[in-house]
């Protein structure tokens, strides 16, 4: 064998390796970390859907807690106050993930209720954070 078919070789074998374990089709997968309260979350959102407008195959989640959650209880507005809702269900529906801390919720003495129904409560903010970093392979963005 010559050089330029051990090459083929090496290299149709690492191309099937990576293939293998999903390194040549890995989806980006993208956690935005929020615990800013109202004055922050329409830039953030907009940072969202740009991310969105720019790699429309990303996996977003938005992990939220402390004030972070504010934007997504019913009724709340931005400083121009359109409600935050109508962003949120259009992000949604592209498959962006919210997810609201129940320990904010317990600690502010919010009722579940008032979550906009496209959230998700999960236990505790950071240790979803943690969670989808280290066992879903999420890349960390705070916004």
């Amino acid at each position: 064998m010559n050089f330029y078919q051990h090459f083929k070789t090496f290299a149709a074998a690492l191309l099937l390796a990576c293939a293998s374990i999903g390194v040549l089709a890995q989806d980006v997968k993208v956690v935005y970390h929020v615990n800013t309260g109202l004055e922050t979350s329409a830039a953030i959102l907009n940072n969202v859907r740009n991310h969105l407008t720019a790699d429309p195959s990303v996996k977003i989640a938005v992990v939220t807690h402390g004030p972070g959650i504010d934007f997504l209880l019913e009724g709340s507005r931005d400083s121009k106050g359109r409600e935050f809702s109508g962003v949120v269900g259009e992000l949604s529906s592209k498959g962006v993930q919210f997810r609201v801390c129940n320990n904010t919720l317990q600690s502010r003495n919010i009722d579940a209720s008032k979550v906009v129904m496209e959230a998700k409560i999960v236990p505790s903010g950071v240790a979803e954070v943690a969670r989808l970093q280290a066992k879903e392979g999420y890349v960390y963005l705070k916004p």
